[in-house]
């Protein structure tokens, strides 16, 4: 997965107090270098020039994080279902297993049924149009048995601590106001009964050794392109987590979470209108959102009006068409590991893990034909994606339990202290309004490492400063390069 890194850093002179030491991975836009490892970089008492460091301040903490990671969706399942045992377990060890050099990634997000990237549309009570099964009688997991399930299984034996979130797409055509997967509402008389499907979804899984962490009530509310798809409005939905799946959960005893929204950052209204009303913000443990409309800033939004309630990022695709795995590295990463979690999010899910070498499988009529994921699986040959890049980034040095901590941000007030030229010994300071780093994000571990993620979005190479306990460090970072840096605290 990697190869070394060679004249990327710049080592400068030490002074004999520095003790810590950064160890750096980058990934070049040219890819060249592959989520890398480079030469160790000391830190040293001195500054070394006039910029503006990136000051880590790990005495500043926000959220905690679950992790990194992607959908596993049924296609993504069903293509890992197919690959040969050892092919199937050595790509699930290098991005679940917890060793050096693996990927490691802690969340993954399942489909509650089928989503459109699956080969077939299906729900776990299928009846025939003009038939119901009021009882769920008829309820089975038979199809995710095939693939979602041992898939899971094999993932949760690697890494134990894997968290899952699951959404649904469309309830089961039987419950909905038409007899159709794309588009139509679900009946109102139908909301109990969805409820206990929803619930008896949760349970079933958990008897086969998969634990569901979160449950978002709907992928994409606002959304009736997908197949299959459902649109719910927030005055629904809020019916519908107050006054039947919040209580069906606490009368079966469920610690599953339930996130609201699971859509785009365009909508805050959305999310904030079902915590408003007591009796449901009461059973919503947090918001979940997807970034293809809107600014990232509504999730710190949401956080501000409800600090109590959580974050979460569900669902983001990646799509390299630049003929590089990598040219586009630095503004991806800027997206999905800078912005998501300074705005609040406790987690990072892309969308989604695997696809075949046409993006496939998906439905028709609304299933997506370009969503290639972090993977393209090919019989048992696999090629990694930009996707897969951007997250490897994160994913093995952030573990969950990791913290968010403070660092300079872009647009935070800097200065600069310096020696007056005609008067020695005198210093002056120079303030800017600005800092204007290049974007990063700052996290400290549970083993006690301290993890900073830059992403070079500028025009040209550039000297990253990095300051921490009153402590320098330097790096060069090449024109649209991403770099990973730890040391311990």
């Amino acid at each position: 997965m990697r190869r070394l890194l060679i004249a990327l850093c710049m080592v400068f002179p030490l002074s004999l107090s520095a003790q810590r030491e950064i160890r750096q991975w980058v990934t070049t836009p040219d890819g060249q270098f592959l989520y890398a490892q480079g030469e160790n970089v000391q830190f040293r008492k001195d500054r070394m020039d006039r910029s503006i460091p990136i000051i880590v301040d790990d005495r500043q903490s926000y959220q905690e994080m679950l992790g990194f990671g992607f959908s596993l969706t049924g296609g993504s399942a069903e293509l890992l279902m197919k690959m040969a045992p050892g092919a199937r377990s050595r790509i699930l060890s290098e991005l679940f297993g917890k060793e050096p050099g693996q990927m490691g990634m802690s969340v993954v997000r399942l489909t509650v049924g089928a989503s459109d990237m699956n080969s077939f549309v299906f729900s776990y009570d299928d009846m025939p149009e003009g038939k119901a099964d009021w009882n769920l009688k008829k309820f089975s997991l038979a199809q995710d048995l095939n693939d979602v399930v041992p898939v899971m299984r094999e993932i949760l034996s690697l890494n134990g601590d894997v968290w899952i979130m699951a959404s649904p797409w469309s309830a089961p055509a039987w419950m909905k106001e038409e007899y159709d997967v794309r588009g139509p509402k679900l009946r109102r008389d139908c909301y109990d009964v969805y409820a206990r499907y929803l619930a008896r979804y949760i349970v079933e899984m958990g008897r086969q050794g998969i634990p569901i962490h979160a449950l978002t009530i709907q992928n994409e509310p606002l959304n009736s392109r997908n197949t299959p798809s459902m649109p719910w409005s927030p005055e629904d939905q809020k019916i519908f987590i107050r006054d039947y799946l919040g209580p069906e959960f606490s009368r079966q005893g469920l610690s599953t979470q339930i996130l609201a929204f699971d859509h785009n950052c365009d909508r805050p209204d959305y999310p904030l209108s079902l915590l408003e009303d007591p009796e449901t913000a009461k059973y919503i443990a947090g918001s979940a959102f997807h970034q293809y409309m809107g600014d990232m800033s509504a999730m710190s939004m949401i956080h501000a009006f409800r600090p109590d309630k959580d974050i979460f990022f569900s669902e983001q695709m990646i799509v390299d068409r630049s003929g590089s795995v990598s040219a586009r590295i630095a503004p991806s990463v800027k997206r999905m590991l800078i912005d998501v979690p300074r705005n609040w999010s406790r987690d990072v899910i892309l969308w989604n893990l695997a696809a075949d070498p046409k993006a496939e499988p998906h439905t028709g009529n609304g299933g997506c034909p370009f969503c290639f994921g972090a993977i393209t699986i090919d019989g048992d040959s696999v090629t990694r994606n930009l996707a897969y890049y951007v997250v490897a980034h994160a994913s093995e040095n952030v573990p969950k339990g990791s913290v968010r901590i403070n660092s300079t941000d872009t647009a935070d007030p800097a200065g600069f202290l310096f020696e007056d030229e005609q008067a020695p010994g005198v210093m002056r300071f120079m303030p800017y309004t600005k800092a204007g780093v290049l974007p990063n994000v700052a996290f400290r571990t549970p083993d006690g490492r301290i993890v900073l993620i830059v992403a070079n979005t500028a025009s040209d190479n550039q000297r990253v400063t990095i300051q921490y306990h009153g402590e320098f460090a330097a790096v060069n970072l090449p024109s649209g390069a991403v770099g990973t840096y730890t040391w311990n605290l």
